[in-house]
């Protein structure tokens, strides 16, 4: 049997793909699709990629063309497959010629020709309208979320609104070249969506201001505090057919996915236990220690380590319990034993006390190690008994991350794409709930 391989980003799956898989089927009697995954097309650049990896490869899937279809995740893979799968032929676009002369050591490589007119690139430029954006708080965040922006095609910040600090709203909007509101309804009139920055007891009222203005939604963390306002929002972005993300910039970046992959896939057993800590000193006069702003470690840190906790062990925990230490009404440290029938977790934070902020996942076969600072993720190593078949894994972590919250969320809405795998809306209510039963003083010992 004769077989070939090719390989692609096959984002928005057109006629020039079709008819290079054609061409490639027939070099052969087998064809082997290797699809590019999003970590992959970040690090060479390409943020613009409309569809994710599981959408591409269910294109591809969809052609019947591929008779196995793989993912390439890292440089070099093609010799590797090359060897793996025994491959007679390597073939790609025209437009590559050259480029893959190397391979010729390993199999006869032939460069097919392109369709004339039509290509990936072009088909976006076509169609890309940018959305216009408005961000609601002028605060940190904000500030952040700005230059990050970007990074990310297909999206246009547009506005701004804050009607309780007029000066930053006016200082924001002169810094970044936007026009500002302090009517809500006027502002909601000018974009398609919305980035919510502002604290956190205001994110219900917005986000439902929004979707019943038929706005898309990006809000950040913890999108709120309460499990039956988060079920009603997500439920009402649905019936309107609208995006609501939680803005997790961890459950977006690439190596976290991995990580998530990886452990999921049984690279280290079955997992028992999965160990998350985060903290960092403050003081002053803060929001984040401010009981009447729903301050503390809970509300402004645990969304993280509980993210890891429940795409490992999921939703279904059996009994949780906090060990707190209060001062001036918020707890500036909590610990937190989240306890599953088969398996234990615990999250450690603090705004008044340092701890290692480190992740470690256990299992029967192995371990993961990711050392601090874990949610912004670049590196993390799996870990056995036999020392000799431990492996480490190294990514970039871009900027303060949020082009990755962003560009998924473009995508969503570009693809009438109403979840993300990443972050699914059941997994950000499990999330809200658990804070809540702390806030609700629920099993919290006080130290």
């Amino acid at each position: 049997m004769k077989k070939v391989i090719t390989y692609g980003t096959y984002d928005l799956l057109h006629q020039g793909h079709i008819n290079l898989l054609t061409r490639a089927k027939a070099l052969g009697d087998y064809l082997i699709v290797g699809v590019t995954s999003d970590n992959f097309d970040r690090n060479r650049g390409k943020l613009n990629v409309r569809n994710n990896v599981l959408e591409r490869i269910e294109a591809v899937k969809n052609t019947g063309l591929a008779d196995e279809i793989i993912i390439e995740d890292y440089d070099g893979q093609k010799i590797d497959d090359i060897q793996k799968y025994e491959v007679d032929v390597f073939t790609v676009g025209s437009d590559w010629v050259g480029k893959f002369d190397y391979l010729q050591e390993f199999c006869e490589v032939i460069y097919l020709p392109r369709t004339e007119g039509v290509s990936s690139t072009m088909l976006r430029s076509a169609d890309t309208i940018n959305i216009k954006l408005g961000v609601i708080g002028t605060g940190r965040m904000a500030n952040r979320f700005m230059p990050e922006s970007k990074h990310v095609s297909g999206v246009e910040i547009v506005s701004a609104y804050n009607p309780i600090d007029k000066i930053g709203l006016s200082d924001f909007s002169s810094r970044y070249d936007v026009k500002d509101f302090e009517n809500l309804e006027k502002f909601l009139e000018s974009v398609d969506a919305v980035y919510i920055a502002s604290p956190h007891l205001s994110h219900y009222s917005y986000i439902k201001s929004a979707l019943e203005a038929n706005k898309h939604v990006l809000c950040e963390i913890p999108i709120v505090l309460s499990k039956a306002e988060a079920e009603e929002l997500y439920s009402l972005a649905e019936s309107r057919h609208l995006v609501l993300l939680e803005a997790s910039k961890t459950a977006h970046c690439p190596a976290f996915n991995h990580l998530i992959n990886i452990v999921k896939g049984g690279a280290i057993g079955t997992v028992i236990d999965v160990t998350a800590s985060l903290s960092k000193l403050v003081s002053g006069e803060l929001r984040e220690l401010d009981p009447q702003q729903a301050g503390g470690s809970m509300t402004e840190l645990a969304h993280f380590p509980l993210l890891s906790i429940v795409k490992l062990l999921g939703k279904d925990f059996t009994d949780i319990s906090f060990f707190s230490k209060f001062e001036n009404g918020v707890d500036i440290f909590t610990r937190g034993i989240i306890n599953y029938e088969h398996a234990v977790s615990s999250i450690t934070l603090g705004l008044g006390v340092k701890t290692e902020g480190n992740l470690v996942i256990s299992g029967t076969k192995g371990y993961v190690y990711v050392p601090a600072p874990w949610w912004l993720t670049d590196f993390f190593e799996v870990r056995y008994e036999n020392q000799n078949l431990n492996k480490k894994y190294f990514y970039s972590f871009d900027g303060d991350g949020l082009r990755y919250e962003l560009q998924e969320f473009i995508s969503m809405i570009r693809n009438n794409r109403l979840t993300s795998h990443r972050l699914r809306r059941e997994e950000s209510i499990v999330i809200v709930s658990v804070i809540e039963k702390f806030l609700n003083s629920e099993n919290v010992k006080q130290l």
